[in-house]
């Protein structure tokens, strides 16, 4: 997006955000508030009620500077479809009244499902549909809903950020569901690129985080050695602080042809880390 007004800020942009509560989301809402021009809507998109409306207070408090930044948030569980009712009706309620030339959508919420179980111990198809309407089916309908909501309009700009992960493209015991869930997403958006060509597209993996799902990742994961590789990672000091990551992923120095530029980590530096991919 391209600097608005005061030091560093976009133009005016409705903002959706899912997985906002806490870890990636939480920071990431943090740094994008601040980011937000004049006359902005962000919209937080949560499971959890009460640190999400905790956060939107914090934001709404005075952290943005005084810009006018409108921030409203919905409590629901994507992964049902009242949640995901919920959530696309809010949607299309701030795109109805948020400003009409900047759109930005960052779907960021996923969960790990069971990694105490391998491939063959997964044999409920209700547990596996459940993984993929929150980690795969929500993504879809909350950005084909905004895409359509906000429509083609002369000189917009229209940017869809996918929070991917190196288990898209690198497989890991026990964690079956968790990979063919972000491989899906990454090529859901690659597909979302090519059809919609005006629209900017990016699949971001913000590398190994210190978060509750890394601690789920060292604890919880059913192959002892990928268990003691994730504990290597904490103790080796790799784990990379969410605010450190989310610094990296929104840049105001895009132009008008690339108007929400990445600034990418090193590969040799991230062990777990795959790099952003702009489509």
């Amino acid at each position: 997006m391209e600097p608005g007004p005061g030091p560093g800020r976009w133009d005016a942009a409705v903002c959706v955000l899912t997985g906002a509560s806490r870890g990636f989301g939480r920071s990431l809402a943090r740094l994008l508030a601040r980011r937000l021009g004049e006359g902005s809507v962000l919209l937080l998109l949560a499971r959890s009620a009460a640190p999400l409306a905790e956060l939107a207070a914090e934001l709404r408090g005075g952290g943005t500077g005084g810009t006018g930044l409108r921030v409203e948030y919905v409590a629901a569980d994507l992964g049902c479809e009242e949640g995901l009712r919920r959530a696309t009706a809010a949607l299309r309620e701030v795109l109805s009244v948020g400003p009409p030339g900047r759109l930005l959508l960052v779907n960021n919420a996923g969960s790990l499902g069971d990694i105490s179980k391998s491939f063959l111990d997964l044999t409920d198809p209700d547990e596996i549909n459940s993984y993929f309407a929150f980690n795969v089916t929500s993504a879809l309908c909350l950005t084909s809903t905004a895409l359509q909501a906000f429509g083609k309009q002369p000189g917009s700009s229209r940017t869809v950020v996918n929070i991917s992960s190196l288990c898209a493209v690198k497989p890991f015991k026990n964690w079956a569901l968790y990979c063919s869930g972000k491989a899906s997403r990454d090529m859901m958006f690659q597909v979302l690129a090519l059809e919609e060509p005006d629209v900017r597209v990016l699949n971001y993996a913000p590398g190994p985080l210190d978060t509750d799902m890394q601690l789920l990742a060292r604890t919880k994961t059913g192959d002892p050695e990928m268990r003691q590789y994730f504990q290597s990672l904490q103790e080796s000091g790799q784990l990379i602080d969410c605010t450190v990551s989310a610094q990296k992923l929104p840049s105001s120095s895009g132009s008008k042809d690339q108007p929400w530029c990445p600034c990418p980590f090193n590969r040799e530096t991230l062990h777990l880390f795959e790099e952003e991919t702009c489509y």
